[in-house]
């Protein structure tokens, strides 16, 4: 009796082994589901136009294609978002800010989010209804420039590669305080970026951000001066930015290849021209 007890347990074990086998098969599809489902990425970015939302589609079609990332887009509607849902978890990459925005928020939020990867550029404009040439305005002139630190900053440096006024060296964040030379008496007008394209027929020139100047109905026509891509406009570059310490997630590094290829570069210059460009090979 003792050795037919013995025989059933040995019997009752590899039952036990055979269902749990068989069990690991059956189930095998759910891992390597499971295993696919934590290849998704979430990309935040603020209110993206219909063109944006095509050239991430493309982009995630990409991604699945090649390294079999799914990609999701979570929509901001303002840009102190972003960052805080990326240093909280609750998104893994962004892709709305420029390397100055990002330096800028960084020292305001000590620090937690880095780039990972350029993405595009798009370069101010001065624009004037009064005028067609930059070298039309008369002294004491007065030009719109964003009173926030970054837009001011950058529309000042667009001013200084134009050859109307020089700044203090050594500086990437400036304002008119650092203005040393202004030959022409130019006057610099601060006000909400959000409202330079709308002005610009009431004043001599305005140089606007290109988030706005569509919006405000500016075109090429009454576009006086563009942006130089040069060592100055190197912090305009917008990124792919990820929480600190998780730069260097193979994940991630095959969301910016995704991006950062020729078929995107041919919808950047299908969809925006040379308003928008991709920035990855621009050597300054």
């Amino acid at each position: 009796m003792r050795k037919r007890g013995r025989k059933n347990r040995i019997v009752c074990s590899i039952i036990v082994v055979f269902i749990l086998v068989a069990g690991w098969f059956s189930f095998g599809p759910n891992i390597t589901s499971n295993s696919e489902a934590s290849k998704t990425v979430i990309v935040g970015v603020v209110s993206p136009s219909t063109k944006e939302a095509n050239i991430w589609k493309s982009i995630a079609e990409t991604a699945k294609k090649k390294y079999g990332i799914t990609i999701k887009i979570r929509n901001f509607t303002d840009y102190s978002e972003p960052n805080k849902a990326l240093k909280n978890g609750e998104i893994d990459l962004n892709a709305f800010q420029h390397y100055a925005f990002l330096n800028s928020w960084n020292k305001a939020n000590h620090g937690g989010i880095v780039a990972i990867g350029k993405t595009y550029i798009a370069p101010n404009q001065i624009y004037s209804t009064k005028y067609k040439k930059l070298s039309e305005l008369p002294d004491g002139a007065t030009i719109v420039v964003a009173n926030d630190a970054t837009n001011e900053s950058r529309a000042l440096f667009v001013l200084k590669n134009a050859g109307v006024i020089d700044l203090k060296k050594g500086k990437k964040l400036v304002s008119v305080a650092d203005i040393t030379r202004n030959p022409h008496n130019y006057k610099i007008k601060e006000i909400a970026a959000a409202q330079t394209g709308r002005v610009v027929s009431s004043v001599d020139a305005s140089i606007v951000n290109n988030d706005y100047a569509g919006p405000s109905g500016l075109t090429s026509k009454e576009s006086i001066y563009i942006e130089p891509l040069n060592k100055d406009s190197a912090q305009w570059i917008n990124t792919l930015a990820c929480k600190k310490g998780r730069e260097n997630r193979t994940l991630y590094k095959q969301v910016v290849k995704a991006y950062q290829t020729e078929k995107t570069k041919k919808l950047f210059k299908q969809y925006y021209g040379s308003s928008e460009l991709p920035a990855w090979d621009i050597k300054f």
